[in-house]
């Protein structure tokens, strides 16, 4: 079976902060999420990492057009959305990655 690219993926890592749970949820699907969706990307996957030295999460969002996850990446909005995770989450990070479909790391 051939490992073709069906566009862009980017995955964001993260620790939840301990007593933040509701504010988090209602954070990222009440602004987070509708924003990037508005932007160009679809969220594809979240998963929670139940033992082990991973991140807790990982959310991931996809769309077709690399041009579509760099003005994501350049905007304000990313700088101001992520800003604002930063006071429910630490260690944040993100990258972008092929699309090829399933779970990606």
């Amino acid at each position: 079976m051939e490992d073709q690219m069906l566009g862009y993926k980017l995955l964001l890592t993260y620790e939840l902060k301990d007593g933040v749970t509701p504010e988090y949820y209602q954070f990222v699907m009440g602004r987070y999420v509708p924003v990037l969706h508005s932007m160009g990307l679809q969220m594809s996957e979240v998963w929670q990492t139940a033992y082990g030295n991973a991140p807790n999460r990982l959310i991931g969002f996809v769309c077709q057009e690399q041009a579509t996850i760099n003005e994501v990446l350049a905007s304000e909005n990313w700088t101001t959305l992520n800003e604002e995770l930063k006071s429910f989450v630490s260690d944040l990070s993100y990258k972008v990655i092929p699309y090829r479909g399933g779970f990606q790391i």
